[in-house]
């Protein structure tokens, strides 16, 4: 088995990765609104992006290159350039043929990702005067990780040095944001991930579409697609470690844990719930059914209410479509079991507990639909008034 040390490097945890943040005056406050991740070495990049059809300029512009291999990307807050149409596309080309001239031909194929407000042309020359701040040679991802928020309310970065079983070792990091416009149909937000593993590039990006699955695929804060989501992945290839179980193991354990930070700084949520689904007849209805409750707003109210009214999660999975019956159905907070094969447990004691546990900042709610094997997790939270604070006042 893989050995995971943990480190406060971020994405700079690889070796000959650089990444900086600095306020461009697209954010008025003063915050950090630009930043950039530099490598002195080619990376081979894999990538997954957003299944919404509103497909970003940012998004389009790093499709188009085909099989990428870059060692720098510019990243902006406060503006997503997206149904921009092609002037959103030539707004790249034109930041990063001005950045070429100043960094002295260091870029090799440039990438870019923006996120913020929606229709709206990137502020090219804010973006410009600002990148010709960086200093290519600093490494400072915290900067970086709180230049890419919106609405976050932390920063969200992992990294770990990974030693194989054969003493080889491997470095990853990461940084990513997102607390809205979140919903289980790909990445879900912007992640930006560094590595060293000395893998293909196609065998990265398989890795990195099955790992997905069951991560960023399986989160929700509020069931809306984004046009710009974007999971990179740059490897420099310049480790030694071959280990593809190792690298797939390494790569789980960073998207997992920002999938569910996602969640856990929602727009309006106050807690972080997984829901479990078992028994179900294959993992895909299991995954189904997993997705409705997280995405129900119904259940999402309920939970912010505190209110252990099982009779939502069960309306959730009759309209499911899956096969399922309510004889086989059982319902559980925790330990809690609302709901046993369709026998309604629910007592005042009962009642008691389960919003015990609906008190707590973490917990698991889990049906049994008692038709197969299949199973699947995904994550969600409640939401508050908050929610539509945020969202009312967004472009302000």
């Amino acid at each position: 088995m893989p050995s995971f040390t943990p480190n406060t490097r971020g994405v700079c945890a690889t070796p000959h990765i650089y990444a900086d943040g600095l306020n461009a005056g697209l954010k008025t406050n003063g915050n950090n609104d630009l930043a950039f991740i530099y490598s002195d070495v080619v990376c081979e990049v894999a990538a997954l992006f957003t299944t919404n059809k509103m497909l970003a300029a940012p998004l389009q512009h790093a499709k188009a290159k085909g099989k990428i291999k870059s060692n720098f990307i510019l990243v902006n807050s406060k503006n997503a350039n997206a149904v921009t149409g092609t002037k959103g596309i030539a707004d790249i080309d034109t930041i990063m043929e001005q950045l070429q001239a100043h960094f002295g031909g260091k870029l090799v194929s440039p990438l870019m990702s923006s996120t913020g407000v929606i229709g709206v042309y990137l502020p090219i020359e804010k973006i410009v005067a600002g990148a010709k701040r960086f200093d290519l040679t600093r490494q400072e991802p915290m900067n970086a990780a709180h230049a890419i928020m919106t609405t976050d309310k932390f920063s969200k970065t992992i990294a770990f040095d990974v030693t194989c079983d054969d003493g080889s070792v491997f470095h990853i990091g990461a940084m990513a944001k997102g607390a809205g416009m979140i919903n289980p149909a790909m990445a879900t937000m912007l992640c930006f991930i560094t590595t060293d593993i000395n893998l293909p590039q196609e065998q990265v990006q398989t890795i990195l579409t099955r790992v997905n699955h069951t991560t960023f695929n399986a989160a929700s804060v509020d069931g809306d697609t984004s046009t710009n989501d974007t999971v990179f992945v740059f490897n420099t290839r310049q480790s030694s470690a071959t280990d593809a179980s190792a690298f797939e193991a390494a790569l789980y354990k960073v998207m997992y844990f920002l999938a569910r930070e996602l969640v856990r700084d929602g727009e309006g949520s106050t807690k972080l719930i997984d829901y479990r689904v078992i028994g179900a007849a294959n993992d895909r209805e299991a995954e189904i059914v997993a997705k409705m409750m997280s995405n129900s707003l119904l259940i999402k109210t309920a939970l912010y209410g505190e209110d252990p009214n099982w009779g939502r999660i069960a309306m959730s999975v009759g309209a499911s479509g899956v096969a399922c019956q309510e004889s086989t159905l059982t319902i559980r907070y925790n330990d809690v079991v609302l709901l046993d094969k369709g026998i309604n447990r629910f007592d005042a004691l009962l009642e008691k507990r389960a919003a015990a546990v609906m008190k707590l900042p973490a917990f698991t709610v889990e049906v049994d639909l008692g038709m197969g094997n299949g199973t699947f997790t995904a994550f969600g939270c409640d939401l508050n008034h908050e929610y539509i604070t945020i969202n009312a006042d967004y472009r302000t």
